[in-house]
């Protein structure tokens, strides 16, 4: 399932896939170009269109992360994977979703129990319920003498994308690409 977020696309390692439902493929791919994101791949599927594109531009010298809140201004869903928020420190990806123009919740992999914007509790009855979150989530050797939890600390990645790309019928692996730039 992570093989999407984790995946292959040439010398893009630091990529986003952005998904996006109530516009057109069309609608994502100007969005996206008006924010100096030139789409590698573009598709669509289960009622969501997608994209994958970088998540920096150093062409222009533009750092910074993108603001998806213009591309659903006028109504719709956006839902992103950033995959490498930093791949020299090694980062886990990050997960965003806004809806109609506004961030409604933001996590980092690393942290699920740090979630911010409009509502950051609304995956958590399902985040809860797969022991991703709350009193079950966690290491269950961290008291064991010796035992480095870091060692495994991207296990739940997988049930994490899962739980996610479930709770939005999200399309699944292997996006059916329509157009591939570069």
């Amino acid at each position: 399932m992570t093989n999407w977020i984790q995946g292959s696309f040439g010398h893009h390692d630091e990529v986003n896939v952005v998904f996006a439902r109530g516009m057109s493929l069309d609608a994502l791919d100007k969005g996206l170009r008006d924010l100096h994101r030139e789409p590698l791949a573009l598709g669509e599927g289960n009622g969501w269109v997608w994209a994958v594109h970088d998540m920096l531009n150093p062409d222009i010298d533009d750092y910074d992360a993108v603001d998806y809140t213009t591309l659903c201004r006028d109504g719709g869903e956006i839902v992103v994977f950033v995959t490498e928020p930093c791949s020299v420190k090694g980062f886990p990806p990050d997960f965003e979703y806004y809806r109609d123009g506004r961030l409604i919740l933001r996590f980092s992999f690393e942290d699920l129990e740090q979630r911010v914007g409009q509502n950051p509790d609304y995956l958590s009855p399902e985040l809860l319920a797969a022991n991703l979150i709350g009193p079950d989530a966690g290491c269950d050797q961290e008291d064991v003498d010796g035992h480095e939890c870091y060692v495994h600390a991207r296990d739940h990645h997988e049930p994490l994308v899962k739980v996610i790309a479930d709770f939005f019928a999200l399309p699944s692996p292997p996006l059916a690409m329509e157009v591939t730039a570069k």
